[in-house]
This record gives structure tokens, sequence and C-alpha cells, in this order.
């Protein structure tokens, strides 16, 4: 699939909570096709902001069935692009986007018989929703618990979107509510989702991990290492565990050794995209490899340029190299030669990078 932005008209706008939007997407005819997305999958969106090429990536939180493409965006602090979408863009106003992309999704087939378990604190429930709502309409036999944590019940995304869904299939969708700054009749849910709460909430039966043949976890990186490791602990079979990082530890790195003695002998990448190869010296160690091929002229496929959305994964053709972080790619991407450009720094005095590599 090409990596190519299209136009958008932006259809709708909702506001979620104070703090958060909904944004619907104008989908043309002859693109129906392109942006059809499996239920988790992520748009990039890009805009200039200030005269800044700015993009990030957003889930998609529409359902199968809806007929409309929907993102899911809140505000975060220090935000350029989520305080864009959250206080400048309107109804009828274009922007770039990306097709769907993203692993952190599920298959739908009308026969099958799935028992999820879904976790999200904040805004990690806008892939879940998709997910949620796709598998509960298309999949008759399949059965689905939410364990959603916020701060209080204002501060919950799609809140009325997901009452919807609890009154119409009640008999196949369970939710805990945990709110940590407000106070409910029964304890157990006030407070945080971690990994003693988890643990009672599995011994109160309202969770059945080992039962689960799916868990999706998706919110900050904390959340999801800690809710992981208990959901295992209470038998959840490891390879059932996915995950999606909202954010990262915000740590930056620096060159390493071998990246900076390749940048000072000089560097030669060749990258392939969509069919086309193209070549670029590599001579600033502190510049990763996307970063490096715009200073060239070479615009190469990314988003969230902190190692999560795995946009602007490649594979590894010819030569090394090396990631500063990685919070998307399976460790048998890894191992069979693929790599984030967005965090990439080359060790090799050439490297080939195909991002065509299925």
């Amino acid at each position: 699939m090409s990596l190519q932005f299209h136009e958008l008209s932006v259809a709708d706008i909702t506001r979620e909570t104070p703090d958060s939007v909904c944004i619907a997407f104008d989908v043309p005819d002859d693109l129906r096709n392109t942006f059809c997305y499996k239920p988790g999958q992520h748009l990039t969106l890009r805009a200039n902001i200030a005269g800044e090429d700015v993009r990030r990536s957003y889930s998609i939180c529409s359902g199968l069935n809806e007929g409309r493409l929907r993102v899911g965006v809140k505000k975060v602090d220090g935000g350029v692009f989520s305080a864009f979408v959250n206080e400048k863009l309107n109804k009828g106003d274009v922007i770039q986007v990306l097709p769907p992309q993203g692993r952190f999704a599920v298959e739908v087939s009308e026969s099958a018989v799935h028992n999820y378990l879904m976790v999200a604190a904040g805004s990690g429930i806008t892939p879940i929703l998709s997910m949620i709502r796709s598998t509960l309409e298309c999949e008759p036999s399949s059965e689905v618990t939410l364990v959603y944590g916020n701060r209080e019940t204002g501060s919950i995304m799609f809140r009325e979107e997901l009452e919807d869904l609890k009154d119409r299939f009640l008999d196949r969708f369970r939710t805990v509510h945990i709110l940590s700054r407000e106070t409910q009749d029964v304890p157990l849910f006030n407070g945080r989702i971690d990994a003693e709460r988890l643990g009672k909430l599995a011994g109160a039966g309202l969770i059945q991990p080992a039962e689960a043949d799916g868990i999706f976890i998706c919110g900050p990186g904390e959340l999801i290492d800690e809710a992981a490791g208990a959901i295992e602990r209470l038998g959840a079979d490891r390879k059932r565990i996915h995950f999606e990082r909202f954010t990262t530890d915000g740590q930056p790195r620096q060159a390493s050794r071998a990246t900076r003695e390749a940048a000072e002998r000089g560097v030669t990448v060749e990258v392939v995209l969509d069919g086309v190869s193209k070549n670029f010296a590599y001579d600033d160690p502190s510049k990763r490899v996307v970063d490096a091929a715009a200073a060239k002229g070479i615009e190469l496929p990314y988003s969230c340029a902190g190692g999560m959305c795995a946009t602007c994964r490649c594979k590894v053709v010819e030569g090394t190299a090396e990631m500063d972080a990685n919070y998307s790619l399976e460790p048998w991407e890894t191992e069979a030669g693929y790599i984030l450009a967005c965090q990439a720094r080359p060790t090799s005095e050439r490297l080939v990078l195909d991002f065509d590599a299925v």
C-alpha cells in the first residue's frame, strides 16, 4: 500500500469532553477502498501549523457498520496538533490524511466466537471503542469485557456511546469504570487501574483473563506494563496480550559511538519507497534516518516520531542500524530485520532500507 496523503474534508466535529473531540471525515467514493480499515487501526493527520509541517497519529473510533470514518483527539499539555484540532479545526476544513495503518487491531467475522478483555485509560479508549463496537455488531456470538480508567465521570470519552452499547448488548458487553478522582459506591471501582486492582476484579469474577482469547490494552506506558504483567500472572497467555502505547518515556537518546564513527567515515543511505530508490549522505549522527532524509530533501513516511505507530517501519536490506527506542515492532519483526526509521541511526558505511517490504 502506498503511503500517500489524501485530502479529506471534515464532515463533523463533536465535543466528547472539555478537552477532547471526535472528528468525522467525508471520504469520497473513489477513496472508499483506500480508507478501509481494521478496528483498532489509526490515521495519520497532517497540517501546516504556524508554518510548521506537523503530523500525528490518532486512532479510529468508528465501528465497521457506521458508514463513516471517525477519530478521537484528546488535547494534551504542549500538544501542538491536539490543540490545533481541539481549538481551531472546523467542519468543512480540509486536512491531509494517510490511509489506515497499525497492527493493534482485530479481525472481524460473522461466524467468529471471541471472548475479549479490553483495558483502557483516558484517550486509550479510541481504538478500543472501534474494536468493541465492530465485534459486538458484526459477531453475534462474541463477548467483550471493558475495564476503563478515568479521573472522573466528566472526563470519560465516548461515555454515551459506551452506555448505548451496554444497553444494546446486555448479555455480551460488560463495562467496569475505574475513577481516580471521583468516589463511586463500590470501593473496588475507586482509584487507578493497577496490578492489585486487576487482581481484585478477577477475584470478584468481573474479569476472567485466563478465559479471554484476546486481551487488548491501550493507554500510557506505565498502565500497559503493569496491566500486561498482572493479566499474565492471572493466567492469560502472553501471546494473547496486545497493546498500543500513546506515550513514550520521554527520555532523549544520544548517538552511540558506532553511529558517530560511521557518520565520520561517511554513510550512504539508500531508501526504497513505492518502487523508487533514492540515495542520500548521512553525516550528522544527531539525526535519525527520517530527519536526515528530510534534511536532504527526501520525504519518508512517519507520524508519531516516537517509535509507537510503526508508520516508518522498513526492512534493512543491507548494512546495519540501531534504534533509540521501539514501542511497536514485535520481536519477530526485529529478528527479521525490520526497524523504525524515525528511531534509526546507521552503524555501517552503507545502509539500504526497503519501505515496501511487507
